[in-house]
């Protein structure tokens, strides 16, 4: 394998985790909205269930956690591949920042459509 090949079999690696872990989170939060319709489905009291949609709201907050780790990952990795002069290499999508801090946090500007 050459240079270009490892460098970009780890960028797919990077990209399919981030995919991952939004997927987990968009997973577990779509658990979180069906617990509580069924429950107002089935006319049951919020103290039902309660814990085990805590305990879920827990796990998407460890998920986010993870989430950010990631990303902090991710600028690790481009500071290192500057660093060492690999050139540029684009795997996934193309609309990232143009400069980011992993503790900076990123505003988004979509707007909810009526």
């Amino acid at each position: 394998m050459d240079r270009a090949q490892v460098v970009t079999g780890v960028a797919i690696e990077l990209n399919a985790s981030e995919q991952a872990i939004d997927t987990a989170i968009a997973q577990a939060t779509t658990l979180v909205q069906s617990m509580i319709g069924a429950r107002s489905a089935l006319s049951i009291s919020p103290v039902a269930g309660a814990v085990a949609q805590s305990k879920a709201i827990e796990a998407i907050a460890a998920l986010a956690n993870a989430r950010e780790a990631m990303v902090a990952c991710h600028a690790e990795l481009q500071k290192d591949h500057r660093k060492l002069g690999y050139g540029t290499y684009a795997v996934g999508p193309l609309n990232k920042p143009e400069k980011f801090d992993a503790g900076e946090e990123v505003v988004s500007h979509l707007r909810v459509a009526s």
